[in-house]
């Protein structure tokens, strides 16, 4: 109850403090995007592991070096928790974008932080409007070296098997050229969904694998690369329970 509490007046603290800071970024932003892009990853980033220090969170990384430094990438995640973009977040390299659902557009603050750090929205009704956003962070990465972190299996799952792979997400990497960061994470769920509404202190672990060069990869399995990206992590998580 008391990690709940914390987290709620800190979350919301958060959002009012920085709605100055917002409008300064954006003028920075006018200005020196890359100044702009190094003071916002780095606000987020004190923020993400100031939250998950108040949640209890103690997260076990590996994997870090399989990262490259000198590229934007695309990360693929499974899916388990609301934690598991705060996770990701502290350990990323570089300027990173996230697809998020259309309804956190409309979210106070929220909404303008998911802009403010390359996030794009998507509807997930709309196809046409689902291949703009693809297109769109194709684009980013390509022309402003941004990252993106996706979690293609559509919605958050508590099973031990992944579900399915949208192939479709995979385009960011084949069509942009960047390497592919297969991700997994395990035990998010038990800091809050597996006993909502509150907050819980427990060890996670993230597990960043070796990177996937689509540029290196047959027509076959370039055909079912979503499929091959779920194998791997999958297999990463069978090996971190």
């Amino acid at each position: 109850m008391i990690r709940t509490i914390l987290a709620a007046i800190l979350i919301i603290f958060f959002f009012i403090v920085t709605i100055p800071v917002l409008f300064i970024l954006w003028i920075i932003g006018l200005i020196n995007m890359k100044v702009h892009d190094t003071i916002s990853y780095g606000i987020m980033k004190i923020a993400f592991s100031i939250i998950l220090f108040v949640c209890g969170a103690k997260v076990s990384v590996e994997g870090i070096d399989n990262i490259p430094k000198d590229k934007p990438v695309l990360y693929v995640g499974n899916h388990r928790s609301y934690f598991d973009i705060i996770v990701l977040y502290r350990y990323v390299v570089g300027p990173t974008g996230f697809i998020a659902k259309k309804e956190f557009r409309k979210v106070p603050v929220l909404g303008h932080w998911i802009s403010c750090l390359h996030g794009i929205f998507l509807d997930r009704k709309d196809i046409k409007a689902g291949l703009k956003t693809i297109l769109e962070a194709i684009e980013n990465v390509k022309t402003k070296g941004i990252s993106y972190s996706i979690f293609p299996e559509g919605t958050r799952n508590h099973e031990k098997e992944m579900l399915p792979f949208k192939e479709g997400s995979m385009k960011i990497a084949t069509k942009s050229g960047c390497p592919i960061v297969p991700v997994a994470m395990t035990h998010m769920d038990d800091l809050l969904e597996n006993h909502m509404p509150f907050i819980k202190g427990t060890n996670v672990s993230i597990r960043f694998g070796e990177p996937i060069y689509t540029d290196q990869l047959s027509k076959d399995e370039l055909k079912f690369l979503g499929a091959k990206v779920r194998d791997k992590i999958q297999l990463m998580i069978d090996d971190m329970q």
